[in-house]
C-alpha cells in the first residue's frame, strides 16, 4: 500500500535536509582529519608551521577580548612561548567604527609577554574565509596553524586547506571545561552546545564561499608576516 502524499513528502524533505547539512559536515570532518590537535599533541608533532592564524571574536566595549577570545590568544601565546611557532597573525573584525578586534588582540598579546614584533595583525579577517583567503593573498602565507575553540577548528582548517593554504588547527576547550564548573549560569554553560551547533549551517556558507569564489576584502600584499620572519 502506497504511503499518503504528505508522508512521501517529509520523507523527501528529510533526506534533502540530511544531504545538505550531512555533506558539508562529513566533508569537514575528512579534510581536517589528523590535523586538529590541543596544545601538548600538536607539541608532539614532527613538523610545525612557523605562522599561526588567530582568528578573532567577541571584544567587549571597553576593549575587553571575551572569553572566547581569551582562550584562542591564550592557546596561541602558549604554543609562541613554548617554540612551537614563530609569528602570530591575528585577524578579526574592524569593520565598524569603536569596534576593533585585532587591535585588542594584539593588546592581549603585548600584556602576555608576547612581542609585538612577532605580531601582525590582520584588520579584515571578518569572517573564517576572510581571514584564510587574506592569510594567502595578502599576507603571503602558504603553511600555518589556525587556532580557535575546538569546536570551530575543523571547519577552519578546511576552510583553509580548500583556499590553498595547507593548514592544522590547534584548538581551546578551557570555555567548555569552565561551563561544566558547579555554580557556572546555565546561560553560560549551554554557551559552547549553541556554538557547536552553530557549525552546522556554518559548514554550509563555507562550501557556498568556496565553490562561488567570494571575493573577500582584500588589497595590497602586506610583508609583515615575511618581515616578521625574517628577523627571527
Amino acid at each position: 500500500m502506497a504511503r499518503p502524499r504528505w508522508q512521501r513528502l517529509a520523507a523527501a524533505g528529510a533526506g534533502v535536509l540530511l544531504l545538505t547539512v550531512g555533506a558539508p559536515w562529513a566533508l569537514t570532518r575528512v579534510a581536517s582529519w589528523g590535523r586538529v590537535h590541543n596544545v601538548q599533541e600538536f607539541v608532539e608533532q614532527e613538523h610545525h608551521p612557523r605562522v599561526a592564524l588567530v582568528l578573532g571574536a567577541q571584544v567587549h566595549p571597553d576593549g575587553r577580548p571575551s572569553r572566547y577570545l581569551r582562550g584562542r590568544l591564550d592557546t596561541a601565546a602558549e604554543l609562541y612561548r613554548r617554540g612551537q611557532v614563530e609569528v602570530l597573525l591575528v585577524s578579526g573584525d574592524n569593520g565598524i567604527e569603536h569596534y576593533d578586534e585585532p587591535t585588542a588582540m594584539k593588546r592581549y598579546l603585548a600584556e602576555a609577554g608576547i612581542p609585538e614584533r612577532d605580531v601582525v595583525v590582520d584588520y579584515a579577517g571578518f569572517d573564517t574565509y576572510d581571514s584564510c583567503v587574506r592569510a594567502k593573498q595578502i599576507f603571503g602565507v602558504d603553511e600555518l596553524v589556525v587556532v580557535s575553540q575546538g569546536y570551530h577548528v575543523p571547519r577552519a582548517v578546511t576552510t583553509c586547506r580548500l583556499v590553498g593554504v595547507d593548514a592544522v588547527g590547534v584548538g581551546d576547550w578551557s570555555v567548555q571545561r569552565i561551563g561544566r564548573m558547579q555554580g557556572v549560569p546555565l546561560l553560560w554553560r549551554l554557551g559552547w552546545t549553541r556554538f557547536a551547533v552553530r557549525e552546522l549551517p556554518a559548514n554550509i556558507k563555507m562550501l557556498w564561499d568556496v565553490g562561488s569564489r567570494r571575493t573577500p576584502t582584500l588589497g595590497d600584499p602586506e610583508p609583515g608576516v615575511h618581515d616578521a620572519l625574517a628577523q627571527r
